[in-house]
C-alpha cells in the first residue's frame, strides 16, 4: 500500500463558497480508486483544492491528471515541457510582456468540450505577490433573482479563442492558425454536484446568441460584475511545492501579475472534459447518461 492510501485524507473548507485545503495525500504516488473518488467529490463541493509541500516530475504530474481523465493539449500555449506536450510551463520574468489569466475566466471555454479541470504545480514563486483568485460559479448563479435565473437558462453564448490567443502570449508562432470557437449554454448543470452553474467569462465570452449587441453587452457586463464580487471568492498564496486542482466546470480564476519583474514558474496539466449540459432539461439528460 502506498503513502497516498495510508494517510488520513483531510479536506478543510477555506471560505463558505470556495476552496478547501487538502492534507494526507502524496500526489507523486499512484492514487487508489477510493482516494480519486474522495478528491472528485471534494472538488465538486469546493470548486478548488489546495495541496502543500508536494513534489512531482512531469511524468508523475501527468499520471496524477490521468487518474481523473485523459489529458488535454492546449490549442495555443507556446511553452511546453520538452517531451511532454500535455505539460504547460507557466513562466514569467523581467522579459515578460503579458501573462495568461489576467482576468476572470474558465480555461479554454472556447473548446467544444472545455476542460474538466486543471492541476497546477508551482516550482518558483516571487518574494511577494502572484496570488490566484478563484470564484464559485454555482454560488454566483444562485445569488441571482429567480426571474433572472429563469431568463438566463434559455440563453446560449459564444466563446471565441480568437479574442484570447491571437498575438497574445510571448513566444507564440507567427504562422496563421485557427483557434476554437464554440457556443455553450449560459447556465449548465454540473455533472457531479447537479448544481446549476453560470458559464460565461470575461476573457472568452463575446456575446449572447439570442440577444442584440447592446442587450448582450449589457447583460454580460452585469454578470461579469457579479462574478467579481468577493463573497463568492477565495484567494490563494502560492509557495514552492504548492499544487492547486480546480474544477473548470464550476470555478473561474484570475491570476494576479503584481510581482514584475520577479520570476514565477510552474507546470500545469489539464484534464479533458465534455460539452457543457444545458440547465434546460439538463438534469434529465445527466440522469439518463448515468444509467
Amino acid at each position: 500500500m502506498n503513502m497516498s492510501t495510508r494517510k488520513q485524507l483531510e479536506i478543510t473548507r477555506v471560505t463558505p463558497h470556495c476552496g478547501a485545503r487538502v492534507a494526507g495525500v502524496d500526489l507523486s504516488q499512484p492514487l487508489d480508486g477510493s482516494m480519486v473518488e474522495k478528491l472528485l467529490e471534494g472538488l465538486a463541493e469546493h470548486c478548488v483544492l489546495f495541496f502543500e509541500e508536494q513534489a512531482m516530475t512531469p511524468v508523475q504530474q501527468k499520471a496524477l491528471g490521468e487518474h481523473f481523465g485523459s489529458l488535454h493539449v492546449h490549442p495555443a500555449w507556446p511553452r511546453l515541457v520538452d517531451g511532454h506536450p500535455e505539460v504547460m510551463e507557466i513562466y514569467s520574468d523581467e522579459t515578460t510582456t503579458r501573462i495568461a489569466g489576467e482576468d476572470w475566466h474558465s480555461d479554454v471555454s472556447c473548446d467544444p468540450e472545455p476542460p474538466m479541470g486543471t492541476i497546477l504545480q508551482m516550482l518558483e514563486v516571487p518574494p511577494a505577490g502572484g496570488d490566484t483568485l478563484f470564484a464559485n460559479m454555482s454560488a454566483v448563479f444562485e445569488s441571482l433573482s429567480p426571474s433572472m435565473q429563469q431568463f438566463l437558462e434559455g440563453l446560449n453564448a459564444v466563446h471565441d479563442g480568437e479574442l484570447v490567443y491571437r498575438d497574445r502570449y510571448d513566444g507564440m508562432s507567427d504562422e496563421p492558425q485557427t483557434y476554437p470557437r464554440s457556443e455553450h449554454p449560459v447556465v449548465c448543470v454540473h455533472p457531479v454536484s447537479g448544481r446549476k452553474v453560470l458559464f460565461v467569462n470575461r476573457i472568452f465570452t463575446s456575446r449572447i446568441v439570442e440577444l442584440g449587441e447592446t442587450e448582450s453587452d449589457a447583460l454580460l457586463r452585469l454578470l461579469f460584475q457579479r462574478i467579481e464580487q468577493p463573497e463568492f471568492q477565495c484567494r490563494y498564496q502560492w509557495r514552492p511545492g504548492s499544487v492547486v486542482f480546480w474544477d473548470n466546470r464550476c470555478a473561474q480564476h484570475h491570476a494576479l501579475w503584481d510581482y514584475y519583474p520577479h520570476r514565477r514558474r510552474g507546470h500545469r496539466v489539464t484534464i479533458r472534459g465534455q460539452a457543457p449540459v444545458s440547465a434546460c432539461g439538463g438534469q434529465q439528460q445527466l440522469d439518463n447518461n448515468s444509467q
